[in-house]
């Protein structure tokens, strides 16, 4: 039978099932963090870092994205509700801040799937170019690319409306090989061709400095290793969410971890010596479309691991790429409970599950195909949309902790005086290394949608608009601004791509270190202004008090363990 809500049974309405225990969540969590990031971000790192810097990018990605991670772990445990990364901002901040939050978690979410598709679609390509012919010279898809990508994604689409059982058992079956083809990589790898002087070579341990350990961030390693929110954006269909949410966030953080530390050792390890004697620009010349991997096994004498890895680049962003359709449509699905969009989006069906944001997000995945380039050209977009929506949970984090501090919490951030504005420090520091360019494109895609968002609400009669709360968000449109300006006076490019005939490129106006310094004073301005300006405590009340109604949802009698 449904689980309805207490007198929602007269009217039909369903509601989403608490399914999902400490075994599903956390695989989707890892699911997430292991996908098509791990086939490209050891090159990505290596070749601006250097071998031994590549290790301390990784390192610094596990810290920042660990700091986000303990704080989504407070706000998941205490308010257990679907979409969550959309609707924290907004029990902090109300209409507007709320928004912000919800249309940055979307954008970022919604294009990750088509995203892995291009990912197993391109090695498709490299390894079988006369039998798929999905890309064209220029490097956007065919007809037949885009054919393939709609048989991906109408995969992820029909696993996602059997329900969020189907798709966590889905994500768990997909895992095994997820896990089982890298771990076999990372050891015939390290004991079959390991050069030790490698982490040394081409400069030095760093060659390029702090600069490039830091330029790494944005050029996959972030997106390689972020992913663990999948937990919390399904905390509404979670056993036990006060317990499970922050177990199933921590430990898919911790192999998470370890897996790409091991993973970068290893692809620095089987680089052949000679291309890297003088510098890190090409550590496999080459083969970005094959992918490294595969060039790697191959000339360690290992062509069975590269027939598997070639099948796994299929397999493994494929399962990410369910995951991600999912969670996008839980996103939705509360921008339409919060009354951002039409309330259609968040309609639930008998099994439970947001159909109809299921089937937007469908579409917006096959129209990204269309106009946006490859699995390269898009990384930086998307770790800058990611962090930036990470960064909306330690602001409201502080709010609510002052406006609601005596709601019980399964987990408590130790010391969150400090490790609170540290993350949202952090997380800036990372968009900000994604460079200049990229920031203004995902800026003017998050400006788009407040265009989207305003032209609905006035399309509403007075009564039913979305009360915008503008003082608790006048930090946010100051936040942006800085940051986007800091990174023009700044010295980080990321990947200045030409955008509709327009290459914008940093200034590098402010010194090495005093940029950092920047970003970290405008952090903490921002950080105690959204904290000081949050909803009122009656105001904040009552949203929770919403987000209690959605979460009291009667258990089904034959939950999952």
């Amino acid at each position: 039978m449904a689980a309805t809500a207490p007198g929602a049974g007269s009217t039909g309405e369903y509601h989403l099932h608490r399914k999902v225990g400490l075994r599903g969540m956390t695989l989707v969590s890892l699911g997430s963090i292991i996908g098509s990031g791990w086939l490209f971000g050891a090159l990505g790192a290596a070749s601006l870092a250097g071998g031994g810097g590549s290790l301390l990018t990784w390192i610094i990605a596990a810290v920042v994205l660990g700091l986000l991670a303990l704080v989504h772990a407070e706000l998941g445990s205490t308010y257990p509700v679907s979409g969550g990364t959309a609707r924290f901002p907004f029990m902090a901040f109300g209409g507007l801040g709320g928004f912000a939050g919800g249309w940055m978690a979307w954008i970022q979410a919604v294009t990750i799937a088509p995203i892995e598709v291009e990912a197993s679609l391109s090695h498709l390509e490299a390894k079988y170019p006369t039998g798929f012919h999905v890309y064209t010279a220029s490097g956007t898809l065919t007809t037949a690319g885009v054919l393939w990508g709609l048989l991906f994604m109408a995969f992820f689409t029909i696993v996602n409306t059997l329900g969020v059982k189907w798709l966590a058992e889905t994500n768990s079956i997909a895992m095994i090989w997820k896990l089982l083809i890298p771990t076999t990589t990372i050891f015939a790898l390290l004991f079959t061709s390991f050069h030790s002087g490698n982490f040394t070579a081409g400069g030095g341990f760093a060659p390029a400095g702090a600069h490039g350990v830091l330029a790494a961030l944005a050029a996959g390693v972030i997106f390689a290793a972020e992913g663990f929110e999948q937990a919390i954006q399904i905390g509404g269909e979670t056993q036990n969410p006060q317990r499970n949410i922050p177990r199933a966030l921590l430990i898919a953080m911790g192999i998470g971890t370890l897996f790409y530390l091991l993973l970068d050792m290893a692809f620095v390890g089987a680089i052949n010596p000679v291309n890297i004697v003088h510098n890190w620009n090409t550590p496999i010349p080459g083969v970005a479309k094959l992918g490294p991997y595969i060039t790697l096994t191959t000339q360690a004498g290992l062509g069975w691991l590269a027939t598997l890895l070639v099948i796994d680049a299929v397999v493994s962003p494929g399962g990410t790429g369910l995951v991600y359709l999912g969670t996008s449509s839980r996103l939705s699905y509360g921008l339409g409970r919060n009354g951002y969009f039409p309330k259609i989006i968040s309609r639930i069906d008998a099994r439970g599950v947001p159909i109809v944001s299921i089937v937007i997000c469908f579409v917006i995945g096959m129209l990204t195909f269309l106009p946006f380039p490859d699995w390269f050209g898009l990384v930086g977009l998307i770790t800058s949309a990611t962090v930036l929506m990470y960064a909306m949970a330690p602001l409201a984090l502080a709010a609510l902790r002052r406006q609601d501090p005596d709601r019980p919490r399964g987990y408590r951030l130790p010391a969150a005086g400090v490790l609170s504005p540290l993350a949202f420090i952090a997380a800036n520091i990372v968009v900000y290394v994604s460079g200049y360019s990229t920031i203004f494109w995902m800026e003017m895609f998050i400006a788009a949608g407040f265009i989207i968002f305003g032209l609905y609400q006035v399309s509403l009669p007075a009564e039913r608009r979305t009360i915008l709360n503008l003082r608790s968000a006048t930090w946010l449109l100051p936040w942006l601004v800085a940051i986007l300006v800091i990174a023009w006076l700044g010295r980080y490019d990321g990947n200045p791509t030409k955008v509709f005939g327009v290459t914008l490129v940093a200034t590098q106006r402010l010194g090495e270190w005093w940029d950092l310094l920047a970003v970290a004073l405008m952090s903490l301005v921002v950080y105690y202004w959204a904290s000081y300006t949050a909803l009122p405590v009656e105001k904040v009340q009552e949203a929770v008090a919403e987000v209690e109604r959605e979460a009291s949802i009667e258990l089904e009698s034959h939950l999952v363990t």
